[in-house]
């Protein structure tokens, strides 16, 4: 009895006869069967639970490196969605398109080819079949990358669709592809100095992808221009015959609403194919348009006879003595073929005559002459233009602005512009006398505008310049049926700080119809060359002139001007006009 109280007593286990007693391996002491069956059940449960847990960690892994981040490689490789350079990849950037909505600027998709380095185990073979693949990179170059010390690398950049496939048949299974996107021009070269180009990254280096590469990585809306590309073809088409013509070094055009500023074509050969970017001549990429600074010779004549009509110093009248070289201190104002007599207003810009422009501006005086370019904007960067690329025009400070500076900027020489200065001041002398920044994009104008002379000086100037095209050195341009009224210019290059005799730059500056003038044209050509053509003269009149013409002939019709036969001036009547009010 004593044995079996101590038995009961020692067990903490109540269990009826008959009952099966089991030995648990789990904890001391004896369990039955149903406690037994519940804790399997509950570690089987927990066991699920487990593996559960375990495969929606791995799930949601799989969806965020797959679908969310990208493949991530370390912290040298920057992934599609956060590229180098802190800029997204593949940038979107926005079209851009002409007047009319043709596509000048667009980006296609593409692919960049990487690998890791460190992941690749047989340099020499991949780069071998690499170089197979993609002949304009050597065998050498891709050993070089594939055995950097880096995590990451580009092997190749923009590759298509028939690359790509090559590229994964090879079957190395280190080599991996990036979406990206490249810039394209499908006009190539036609608007190579307006629009400039983008670098490898999508980012704007030149033209307007560089000015405006803010607004057009950050939006998808269009950029439209004001440049018309019939327009711009034909324009671009005549300067590049003139430049081979007569062997120039290089040629420029731009034409221009006359009465809004909106630049319809800008050209300057020699240029380049914008989906390039191998070139390596610099001096292929300059926009003389823009960008280009010099002495313009006679055309400065058409702002001086405006300065001194729109003044009241200087009557249409009034006449000049031009039978004698003009002396000015050290200096000699002398002309070129002009006749040795007194000169009107009109006749002085018919001969173009230094001696006569001189004794206008000295007439007009350095006060009303300074603040006159300074309102034709020839003192500063031209305002408002989008281009990136825009040369600052060069000139003597105010202080140092003496009398023989009067004098010679009068027919312009001394102070230096690039040819967008010139076209849009002329612009303003013919259109009633308003300035108007020059722009190249077709958005809300807000451009401030000013009154810079008299409605009466403008209609007088149109007269003028319309008898230097009939009767002057602008004969060659006097296109039947579309009253072209210009001026010529030619001037002297300087080289390594010095006057070359026998190399010119000349321009031709003109606007049409003269009656009630629509559009202006500006036409330079760099340093022609004497041909048999032009009976061995190289001034402006004889290249310059004649390609501004060609132009106009060509482009009028696009531009809705319908030709006047009847036209009939005789220089008596034109000449009685000249005295008259209107």
């Amino acid at each position: 009895m004593l044995k079996l109280s101590l038995s009961k007593k020692k067990s903490s286990f109540n269990y009826v006869p008959g009952q099966e007693i089991y030995f648990s391996t789990s904890r001391f002491g004896w369990e039955t069967e149903d406690e037994t069956v519940n804790i399997c059940r509950s570690r089987i449960i927990k066991i699920i639970f487990l593996f559960l847990l375990i495969y929606t960690i791995i799930i949601i892994r799989i969806f965020n490196v797959c679908l969310v981040d990208g493949i991530q490689l370390n912290k040298e490789y920057v992934t599609y969605y956060r590229p180098r350079v802190g800029v997204i990849s593949p940038v979107h950037r926005a079209n851009i398109t002409d007047r009319n909505g043709v596509v000048v600027a667009t980006n296609l998709p593409t692919v960049n080819l990487f690998a890791n380095p460190k992941k690749v185990s047989n340099a020499k073979e991949v780069a071998k079949k690499l170089s197979e693949v993609f002949e304009d990179i050597s065998y050498e170059d891709f050993l070089i990358k594939l055995t950097r010390r880096s995590s990451f690398v580009y092997l190749k950049r923009n590759i298509s669709p028939q690359q790509q496939a090559r590229v994964n048949a090879l079957g190395f299974p280190e080599l991996e592809f990036q979406k990206s996107e490249i810039r394209v021009y499908p006009q190539k070269d036609l608007l190579a100095h307006v629009l400039g180009n983008t670098d490898i990254d999508n980012i704007g280096i030149a033209g307007l992808e560089k000015s405006l590469n803010e607004r057009l990585s950050s939006s998808t809306k269009e950029l439209r221009l004001t440049i018309d590309l019939g327009v711009q073809y034909a324009v671009r088409d005549e300067l590049i015959k003139a430049k081979e013509k007569f062997k120039a070094e290089r040629a420029t055009a731009i034409l221009m609403d006359i009465n809004s500023s909106e630049v319809i074509a800008l050209a300057s050969v020699p240029d380049y194919d914008l989906n390039r970017r191998d070139f390596k001549d610099k001096d292929i990429k300059f926009n003389f348009a823009t960008l280009g600074v010099y002495e313009a010779g006679s055309v400065f004549k058409v702002f001086n006879t405006a300065l001194g009509l729109d003044s009241g110093k200087i009557r249409i009248t009034d006449s000049f003595d031009a039978t004698k070289p003009l002396k000015m201190g050290r200096h000699r104002i002398t002309d070129y073929r002009v006749p040795a007599k007194w000169l009107t207003v009109g006749e002085t810009l018919i001969h173009s005559s230094n001696i006569a422009s001189a004794q206008m501006a000295l007439k007009v005086g350095k006060d009303l002459q300074i603040k006159f370019f300074k309102n034709l904007g020839f003192w500063d960067k031209i305002q408002n233009l989008e281009i990136y690329e825009k040369g600052r025009p060069i000139h003597r400070s105010e202080k140092y602005w003496q009398e023989h500076t009067v004098a010679t900027t009068a027919y312009g020489y001394g102070i230096s512009v690039t040819p967008m200065h010139i076209i849009t001041a002329f612009s303003s002398i013919l259109n009633g006398g308003i300035y108007t920044p020059p722009t190249l994009i077709a958005e809300a104008d807000t451009r401030p505008k000013k009154r810079i002379i008299s409605e009466q000086t403008s209609r007088d100037m149109r007269r003028l310049l319309r008898d230097v095209v009939i009767y002057g050195s602008g004969k060659n341009a006097n296109i039947e049926g579309y009253e072209v009224a210009g001026k010529t210019g030619t001037a002297n290059k300087i080289v390594d700080g010095r006057y070359v005799k026998g190399k010119n730059v000349t321009s031709f500056v003109s606007a049409f119809p003269a009656s009630n003038p629509k559009y202006a044209l500006m036409v330079i050509i760099d340093d022609p060359k004497p041909i048999k053509e032009t009976y061995g003269f190289v001034t402006s009149g004889w290249n310059a002139c004649p390609t501004g013409g060609n132009i106009i002939s060509r482009i009028a019709p696009q531009l809705n001007i319908r030709p006047n036969f009847d036209i009939a001036v005789q220089k008596e009547k034109v000449l009685q006009n000249y005295s008259k009010k209107d």
